[in-house]
């Protein structure tokens, strides 16, 4: 005991002893896209374009890998249990203390967000695929729920009976858990609603949109009760602490608003990024801290006292946006394309693709440390510039289709060649 006593209180320490100080959870290879907080406050979950969960109850996570791509959301089930969803359309249902999951199914898209009922029994999930999952956790067939358009967050009502639905086409819809069926539409905003955040008990629904509009309105009437809509789009991570006295709102300039809910007068509001957005929020069991993850590897947890010395604003983003004015064109494509996804040293570095360092001449799926989907793994392409320069030029979904790789193009032939130029200079194999 006395040799692991002192590692296992250094593991400890940033969830005991840090409430209400700033401190940071890093190791992660890619953006933070979700945050959740057990109910015991004990342990931190955090989703990532890495297609890796991070479970923290210290500095040093256990990494739980099962999803095939970038990881959106997550949410705990109790203690023991968590669910998450991803870019592979999965709901997956996790064992934490055995860091295993099993997969509850499938949506026909990407998964957005998931919910756990109060009751612990049910999960919901928002998918582009334009319906909502609804999956019990005894083992029984899952049900959707058609909603017609990208569903972007969800959140249970009243004693689990009712489901509010938030979707891309701006409305706000209500549905009967038990039938499936819309019982009301609630809200219409005119653009995508991406966040909800419900306290039936103080009678308000929160919410924020792609044209950032944040309003809190009455759950019966939908009656505005306050709009606090800032310049700044788009609204993309809501959280509320469990007191209910404090909402924090993220935006895609990388802003924190702070929300005091008894008058909605704001507590605080600092720019948590340099650049980027705030794409996951959660608030430490006792409300102390608020934790946020975005474009950079690591969750940064704010307090929310302003005394002491809390930094209020990230300093060490990655390098592609710091703008470095002496990179060349090919550099630059490499950190706004790839940089994300891939490294170029001699390992993938738990990126959510392999490392590009000699990728000339060699055969697609080949990389040892790092899962490929199936349609990589018996493709016979080998990467050259020919190749390379399709990849960018069609896009991956139209180039690989089944591809895990993000949509994306360069549509310049002079950025492609630039690009290839630059990936020459840390291949091996010059000439292809």
């Amino acid at each position: 005991m006395r040799v692991w006593a002192p590692l296992l209180a250094l593991l400890l320490w940033p969830m005991v002893t840090l409430a209400g100080e700033f401190f940071t959870l890093e190791g992660h290879g890619g953006p933070i896209k979700g945050i959740a907080v057990s109910p015991d406050g004990q342990r931190v979950l955090t989703a990532s374009f890495d297609n890796a969960l991070g479970l923290w109850s210290g500095r040093v996570p256990r990494w739980l890998d099962g999803h095939e791509a970038a990881v959106n959301t997550v949410a705990f089930v109790d203690d023991t249990r968590a669910v998450s969803g991803g870019d592979d359309f999965a709901v997956r249902l996790w064992d934490l203390a055995d860091g295993t999951s099993q997969e509850l199914g499938r949506h026909k898209g990407k998964v957005m967000s998931v919910r756990v009922s109060a009751d612990q029994q049910m999960v919901a999930s928002a998918s582009w695929d334009g319906t909502v999952g609804l999956w019990t956790l005894d083992g029984a067939a899952p049900r959707f729920l058609e909603v017609g358009s990208n569903v972007n967050d969800v959140a249970f009502g009243s004693s689990d009976s009712l489901l509010f639905v938030g979707a891309a086409d701006g409305k706000i819809r209500i549905y009967d858990v038990a039938t499936g069926d819309m019982r009301q539409l609630f809200i219409s905003n005119g653009f995508g609603v991406n966040n909800l955040v419900l306290n039936e008990a103080a009678g308000w629904l929160a919410f924020g949109a792609v044209d950032g509009v944040t309003k809190i309105v009455d759950v019966q009437t939908a009656a505005l009760i306050k709009d606090v809509t800032l310049d700044r789009r788009p609204i993309l991570a809501m959280s509320l602490d469990r007191q209910g006295q404090h909402l924090a709102v993220g935006d895609g300039e990388g802003f924190i608003l702070l929300l005091n809910t008894k008058d909605w007068t704001v507590a605080n509001d600092f720019r948590a990024t340099h650049r980027g957005p705030i794409w996951a929020l959660a608030f430490s069991k006792n409300g102390e801290n608020v934790h946020a993850g975005g474009l950079d590897d690591a969750m940064f947890s704010w307090p929310m006292s302003d005394q002491g010395d809390a930094p209020r604003m990230v300093s060490h983003d990655r390098a592609f946006l710091n703008g470095n004015d002496s990179a060349s064109n090919g550099e630059r494509q490499f950190q706004r394309k790839c940089s994300i996804c891939h490294t170029l040293s001699g390992d993938s570095a738990r990126r959510a693709g392999p490392t590009l360092k000699n990728v000339f001449g060699r055969r697609a799926g080949a990389v040892a440390d790092y899962s490929y989907s199936d349609t990589l793994q018996t493709s016979d392409i080998v990467w050259s510039a020919q190749t390379i320069d399709a990849l960018f030029d069609l896009g991956p979904d139209v180039y690989i289709a089944g591809t895990k790789m993000p949509v994306q193009r360069i549509a310049r032939a002079e950025d492609r060649a630039d690009l290839i130029e630059f990936l020459r200079t840390y291949s091996d194999i010059k000439d292809d």
